[in-house]
């Protein structure tokens, strides 16, 4: 009989086990449809949005320069941060590096951000 209670006393915890892993495999269908999924869909739409950078938009930087596109090299943006005795100053910003995006066209009641809710 001493077989037996050993046995039943092993058994116990190989059943402990799967319902462990069960738990954590639901934790992590929870997580990656309410944290991670709708990230990366937040995040292809900003890069998307941020393609359509055209001449003429007005921007802000990562580090909080605003500006006015004035040509578009591929992945690099040229943008007129000011202007010094009738001369425009212009730096190169790499694309992914735009915080915000406000497209020409729009009015200020329909302008559009790249992605980001203003904080106040």
């Amino acid at each position: 009989m001493d077989s037996g209670g050993v046995a039943l006393a092993q058994a116990a915890p190989g059943g402990a086990d799967f319902s462990f892993l069960l738990m954590m495999g639901s934790i992590f269908l929870i997580f990656y449809f309410l944290v991670i999924r709708p990230q990366q869909k937040q995040q292809k739409e900003r890069e998307a949005f941020l393609k359509t950078a055209a001449l003429g938009d007005d921007v802000v930087t990562t580090g909080g320069i605003h500006g006015k596109v004035s040509a578009v090299e591929g992945e690099i943006l040229e943008v007129e941060i000011a202007r010094i005795r009738g001369e425009k100053v212009k730096v190169r910003v790499s694309r992914n590096r735009i915080d915000q995006l406000t497209k020409a066209t729009s009015g200020a009641n329909g302008a559009r951000d790249g992605g980001k809710g203003d904080d106040a």
